[in-house]
């Protein structure tokens, strides 16, 4: 038997928060034709093209994606992800939890004091700060995030902190000072300002840092680096069956962390 855990608005295409289904040794994809049509006609459609598909606890897609074939006793989460943007703004929301991913360009001589005072001036808010060349796109970044999300709504962070299990999830270390060497933010060296919270609040905190953002968020070719410093080869990247690979190895390494 497999059991399907329906989170944030899955709910609402089944008015219920949780699924079992018989069926094992299928596949993601015919899974999701199974949940599809289960679903009663007066209410409403999954939005498989904006969900993420976490296998006991792992998403599906640093797996063998909507091909993935589940085994008897495999607990699924159904996790719908919303997100948009504009030239200068990239959120998307996550369990009802809104993430706002801000570009910096750091100036400063003292960075980490910079963050402190954001987190004391913005107390509602978690905020965290990766160096902007560990971030290969905003895929990698939501896949990521949303583990770290995931692990604090079931109670398996690897910290007590939101902002600090993201941290070391970007690194791919369970140690903390690890993570703040290789990931945390440096002097003069752009960073990616991960915002969590309610609207209102990140509205605030963006147009306080309206003369410090970056031209785009994400760095540009920055591959190389990372396959570098996660020690991604050739071959690895070969074996994924994946249009996207490296994001998808990345989001590995922070996964298997949850385990």
């Amino acid at each position: 038997m497999i059991t399907i855990k329906l989170l944030g608005g899955a709910k609402k295409s089944f008015s219920t928060d949780k699924l079992e289904i018989d069926n094992d040794f299928i596949s993601v994809s015919k899974l999701i034709e199974l949940l599809q049509e289960k679903i009663p006609k007066n209410l409403p459609q999954l939005d498989v093209n904006n969900m993420l598909i976490a296998i006991n606890g792992i998403d599906s897609s640093t797996l063998e994606g909507l091909t993935t074939i589940l085994k008897d006793g495999d607990v699924i989460s159904i996790i719908p992800v919303i997100h948009g943007g504009n030239a200068k703004r990239t959120w998307f929301n996550i369990l009802k939890t809104r993430i706002e991913l801000i570009g910096i360009k750091n100036d400063f001589d003292d960075p980490i004091k910079f963050l402190e005072d954001l987190r004391q001036k913005h107390i509602d808010l978690v905020i965290q700060g990766i160096c902007s060349t560990y971030v290969l796109n905003l895929e990698h970044a939501k896949k990521v995030i949303t583990i770290s999300i995931v692990a604090q709504k079931t109670d398996s962070m690897l910290s007590n902190k939101l902002e600090t299990d993201t941290l070391m999830r970007f690194a791919c270390t369970r140690q903390i000072n690890e993570a703040i060497q290789k990931v945390g933010m440096k002097r003069r060296e752009n960073f990616i300002l991960i915002a969590i919270g309610k609207k209102p609040s990140l509205d605030k905190l963006y147009s306080s840092l309206k003369h410090l953002l970056t031209s785009v968020v994400f760095p540009k070719n920055n591959s190389n680096f990372l396959k570098k410093e996660f020690r991604i080869s050739a071959k690895q990247l070969q074996s994924v069956k994946s249009l996207t690979p490296l994001e998808d190895l990345l989001a590995e390494k922070s996964a298997v962390l949850f385990r």
